[in-house]
């Protein structure tokens, strides 16, 4: 067995993991002890890293290149020379009709630095297109605005040994209990050694993470510069701000007191539909302690006000004094693998290579001259919603997208997949075959994935660490930094001709370094490091110029903001706005979307595990259940959820977290895993249907965190349910949109099988050859199939034994009204024995389990995924435990092993703790 030091691919935390493999084959992961940023410490996702690099995900892999003749059509394999032949002969003809700006770059914060650098160079260099931009877009450009205008660059100043050392922890807009679970373990464990730690949390659901802190400021949705404004004002009047580093360090403060002097904290609390206390108490902890660290996300950013809320942040960080020392800053927690990386490459429309700005004439001549060009494209490139638009109005002619699913998680599905419709060309570089954007695509490029690739990521903290290949990538998938050179030479030999090749590099070392150059003299300097000195002294913080020994781990300490003005951080005035889209009696809530706790993006990679899918094990949309009456709505009950813009068809769940009149829903589900149709019979796309483009003005960032919908119930009394182990799941997706509602979910058993389980609702009954194809994919033909019709009563019952004949290798139910054989799925499930059921197993479900037999117990939700321990088992365990919410938790970890590996359920443990009574005596 052969052992590889890599990096996780999902969040921005950067965990380091040691990657197992034999042969060509992934066979495990762990959490690197070595590493910095985890300690050894894995979530979820990334201890089951190597389950979805398993050989029967083969089946999902995009494998070879691909062409489509036509829309709609099957793509026809090519070989990879006669692809870049004929893609850049393509590609330079519609450069030559349309001018260069009709050609556009959609790229990933899942890319590697190299791979960002070689897209960045073709676009800008080759092409001649600053239409370069980024999924990071969608997350990081609001923090990344917020730094630069406040403290002139876009440098996270805090790291996470800050955690430790901090005595307030003040987290707005984010959820890191789920997003970024091993920063709340450092936060779970500085809360144990420090048991004074003032913890803070500022979100409209009261969620694990609010949960855990002292106080929760469960505000209004789009509320947080009044708020951030409001604490100022207490802060300002208070006497609580620090008017010597004011004075010494700052520029702007007289504009920005005029503008919160009419933001009192008792209207700054009406607004916010919180306490005055409340946000009086916090004001004196942020203010007040020794020491104050912000961390905050997506909560802040995706919004038309989310570089407003950055900056309203971080004026209270410069007004109290607390940055540029231990435990203290404003600190952006970064949402993707490598979207600092792509930053620091200046992989979007208003970034150019090491922090530069590509409206600066001088930064495009310093960029031209490392590069080896004359010249740079001066016209402001599209960013990404922009790319879109324009490529719906049949600007953009050429798409070229790469690791990323523009489908499923760009706002406003309608405007996104007619832009794609209308693109003479969409190119897809993408490691899996089955995502939505794949559909539109007429080239097909297939990009190797993690475990394959190597080069180097960014995490959140400024931390650069290697990213190493364990196994080669299957097929004919390549590296993404190749795909782009070996495009890039066919096409220098048309644009370029008789020129030196820009794109001269043979393996990504070689891109690295033309970056490390890009970055000598900035704020980032890493001209100090190496691929060898990252290899033998581990990963590394920027800046870590040359003739360093060690990067730096925070920034401003010496309270010089030296990339700002005059070396003075800057005061940012802005007055607070409320969203962009208005809730009204047509639509009455707000809607906003967030994380499943073991789920990542569009779910192509995790979405594969069925045990990741345990924790929450269908698609809903979360009420508060006071809402629920006065709408006729009950737990379970179909509903249409629809915006301005679009509508889904989801299944319903009161949740007290979630405050009266908002709602909210997963922002994971696309159409891969839940679907179905309007009243018109249109097929719909997932939550971003319902999701909106407007756009912070200054970040470009799209306001995902809020839109105004209605919601009504369904009646569609034809019910199917589908289960079955094996590979089914695949051929079922694709008959999602032949139902008004369906979802396709990836199960996991108890002894390890993976299967699927198929769920649709109809208005009208369902046509039987759609029935029989269902049957068909689910092997439910033929002899040795049980069968159960009542067609007076729309009743259909199938099944199939498995070959020792105990067990349900598959069943299909059907029924009209009200729903029977749910116990049926749970004995599939549960993988139970079939002999005590009998006869059962066929007759008309009558509401009661016949003499001696007895149903399976419904699944008990899934709390802890490393140990498949259910709530039901922890309860039990609890009932009998006597003692402090400690001790008792204890008992339960040593009982039951839960919340002992990766520690993701330990915030819904201490929940537990904290609801289920002891009915023992001590």
């Amino acid at each position: 067995m052969k052992e590889t030091r890599s990096t996780c691919p999902y969040c921005g935390v950067g965990c380091g993991v040691i990657i197992e493999s034999e042969g060509a084959q992934i066979t495990g992961v762990r959490g690197d002890p070595a590493h910095p940023a985890n300690f050894g410490r894995l979530c979820t996702k990334g201890s089951t890293l190597h389950l979805s690099a398993a050989p029967a995900t083969l089946q999902r892999r995009l494998l070879q290149p691909a062409w489509r003749a036509a829309r709609g059509q099957a793509a026809q394999p090519l070989g990879w020379d006669e692809l870049n032949a004929r893609l850049a002969a393509r590609l330079a003809a519609l450069r030559l009709e349309h001018g260069p700006d009709a050609i556009g770059f959609y790229i990933s914060g899942q890319l590697l630095t190299e791979d960002y650098h070689a897209f960045n160079k073709l676009a800008r260099a080759l092409v001649g297109t600053n239409n370069i931009d980024s999924n990071s877009r969608l997350c990081m450009s609001s923090a990344v605005v917020g730094y630069k205008q406040s403290l002139g660059a876009d440098a996270p100043p805090a790291c996470y040994e800050d955690i430790e050392l901090t005595d307030c922890l003040f987290i707005a807009g984010a959820n890191p209990a789920w997003a970024h679970p091993i920063l709340f373990r450092r936060i779970e464990d500085a809360r144990a050694c420090k048991p004074e730690l003032k913890i803070i949390v500022v979100d409209p659901r009261r969620t694990e993470t609010a949960e855990f802190a002292d106080l929760h400021l469960q505000i209004r949705p789009g509320t947080d510069v009044a708020l951030f404004n409001g604490l100022l004002h207490a802060c300002i009047w208070e006497g609580w701000i620090d008017t010597d580093f004011i004075a010494a360090h700052t520029e702007g403060f007289a504009a920005l007191k005029a503008l919160v002097r009419e933001t009192t904290p008792r209207d700054a609390a009406r607004i916010c539909g919180i306490e005055e206390a409340d946000l009086l108490q916090a004001a004196r902890w942020i203010a007040k302690s020794p020491s104050t660290l912000s961390l905050y996300c997506m909560g802040l950013n995706q919004s038309t006000s989310g570089t407003a809320k950055n900056t309203a942040l971080i004026n209270l960080h410069l007004a109290t004094g607390q940055i540029g020392r231990p435990g203290a800053g404003p600190f952006s927690l970064t949402g993707q693998p490598n979207a600092m990386g792509g930053r620091e490459a200046g992989g979007m429309a208003s970034l150019l290579p090491g922090h530069r700005d590509p409206a600066n004439a001088a930064h495009r001549a310093e960029i031209a001259r490392l590069w080896g060009v004359e010249s740079l494209p001066e016209a402001p490139g599209k960013t990404a919603i922009e790319l879109f638009e324009a490529a719906a109005r049949g600007e953009i002619k050429a798409l070229w997208i790469a690791c990323t699913n523009p489908a499923q998680s760009l706002p406003d599905q309608d405007l996104v997949r007619r832009a794609l419709a209308r693109c003479e060309l969409v190119i897809l570089q993408e490691a899996f075959a089955d995502t939505a954007t794949a559909a539109f695509a007429d080239v097909l490029l297939p990009a190797a994935s993690w475990g394959e690739k190597e080069g180097t990521v960014t995490n959140s903290e400024r931390r650069i660490t290697r990213v190493r290949a364990a196994v080669p990538p299957p097929g004919l998938s390549r590296a993404d930094w190749r795909i782009v050179r070996d495009l890039a030479r066919e096409l220098e030999r048309l644009l370029r001709p008789g020129l030196p090749s820009l794109f001269a590099a043979e393996e990504p070392q070689q891109l690295w370094l033309e970056h490390r150059e890009a970055t000598r003299g900035r704020d980032l300097d890493i001209t100090g490091l190496s691929y060898a000195l990252l290899e033998h002294e581990g990963p590394q913080q920027w800046p870590f110029p040359e003739g360093a020994v060690q990067g730096r781990a925070r920034l401003y300490e010496d309270h010089r903001f030296l990339a700002a003005p005059g070396g003075r951080a800057r005061f940012i005035a802005r007055p607070f706005a409320p969203p962009r889209d208005e809730t009204n009696v047509r639509f009455p809530f707000a809607l906003s979307t967030g994380r499943l706790r073991d789920q990542w993006h569009g779910m192509s990679r995790t979405g594969l595990l069925g045990r990741l899918f345990a924790h929450e094990s269908k698609p809903l949309l979360r009420l508060n259940p006071h809402d629920m009456p006065r709408r006729g709505l009950k737990d379970g009950d179909l509903v249409r959820v629809a915006s301005r813009r679009g509508a889904l068809n989801l299944i319903v769940l009161g949740d007290a977290a979630i405050a009266p009149t908002q709602a909210q829903v997963a922002m994971h589900w696309g159409e891969e895993f839940v679907s179905g149709r309007d009243e018109q019979g249109r097929a719909l796309a997932g939550i971003n249907a319902l999701t909106q483009s407007a756009c912070c003005p200054d970040s470009r960032q799209p306001e995902l965190k809020f839109s105004a919908v209605a919601v009504h119930k369904l009646a569609l009394p034809w019910r199917l349910a589908a289960s079955a182990w094996g590979p089914a799941g695949h051929g079922l997706r694709a008959l999602m949109r032949e139902f008004d509602y369906a979802h396709c979910l990836p199960i996991a058993g108890p002894d390890g099988r993976e299967g699927w389980r198929f769920e649709a609702a109809q208005a009208a009954a369902i046509a039987p050859p759609l029935m029989q194809r269902i049957a068909e994919l689910l092997g439910l033909q033929g002899p040795g199939v049980l069968r159960y019709v009542d067609t007076r009563r729309g009743r259909l019952r199938l099944l199939r034994l498995d070959e020792t004949g105990t067990h349900l290798q598959g069943l299909l139910t059907l029924t009209e009204g009200a729903q029977e054989g749910a116990w049926l799925h749970e004995l599939w499930r549960e993988a139970g024995a079939v002999a005590p059921h009998g006869r059962r197993l066929l007759a008309p479900d009558v509401g009661e389990a016949a003499s001696g037999e007895q149903d399976p117990t419904p699944r008990s939700p899934q709390v802890c995924n490393c140990f498949d321990v259910s709530e039901a088992r922890i309860r039990a365990q609890l009932a009998a435990s006597p003692g402090a919410p400690a001790e008792r938790l204890k008992t339960l970890q040593a009982a039951l092993r839960c919340g002992t590996q990766c520690g993701s359920c330990l915030p819904a443990l201490r929940r537990l703790v904290g609801s289920t009574p002891c009915e023992v005596t001590a």
